[in-house]
């Protein structure tokens, strides 16, 4: 593991200021991070579904490279190790993350787990809704479950069509990760290896 560096400010930074802080521009940037809303936001119609089954990504959290296997990355062409951003950086504003990129062809593939968007009360699945009821979010789609998790494409701005996805997993009624790829050619390619990298995390917790 390695911490953040400048290769992939974005694996740190994008997500990490992740469930929305900024929207999408560049190949090395990702999903914003959500902020807290009212009670009375909080309990509108736009809740999430329940997960009945959580996981806990407490293991990973001081190593959250190791929760995508390296044959998963190495099928998507990552062969070069991942870079950790970690609790009490400055940028993990939403919580610990990694990511990984092909620095010749402008590609990169990150996640982080929203421990912090949890504490500071913005939830899981049902955060990202919010965000989007409020304005924040362009767009919050659900997408199909990953392995069995309830999940969702958003972010501030829609950059699907340009090769950017970001997917939001829920853990718990109150966590979510995100999974998101940059620099592909277009919806299809970058939602596909978001979805891959989701669901090795996932099936790396259930096997915790």
């Amino acid at each position: 593991m390695t911490v953040a560096g400048p290769r992939n400010r974005a694996a740190a930074a994008v997500a990490v200021a992740a469930f929305a802080a900024a929207g999408c521009s560049s190949a090395t940037e990702g999903a914003a991070e959500p902020s807290p809303v009212s009670s009375s936001a909080a309990n509108s119609s736009a809740a999430g579904p329940a997960v009945p089954n959580p996981l806990d990504p407490a293991r990973y959290l001081a190593d959250p490279c190791a929760a995508v296997p390296p044959d998963v990355l190495a099928a998507l062409r990552y062969t070069t190790p991942g870079e950790a951003t970690l609790a009490g950086s400055p940028r993990a504003t939403a919580g610990p993350g990694c990511g990984w990129d092909i620095g010749a062809e402008g590609l990169s593939v990150q996640i982080i787990f929203g421990t912090a968007n949890r504490d500071k009360g913005i939830g899981g699945i049902a955060g990202i809704y919010r965000a989007k009821d409020s304005g924040q979010y362009a767009f919050a789609e659900p997408a199909p479950a990953v392995e069995g998790y309830p999940a969702v494409f958003g972010d501030r701005l829609d950059r699907r069509a340009q090769g950017n996805c970001t997917l939001w997993v829920g853990l718990a009624d109150d966590l979510a990760f995100a999974a998101a790829s940059m620099g592909y050619q277009g919806n299809q390619d970058s939602c596909q290896v978001a979805e891959k990298v989701a669901a090795a995390v996932v099936s790396t917790l259930k096997g915790a």
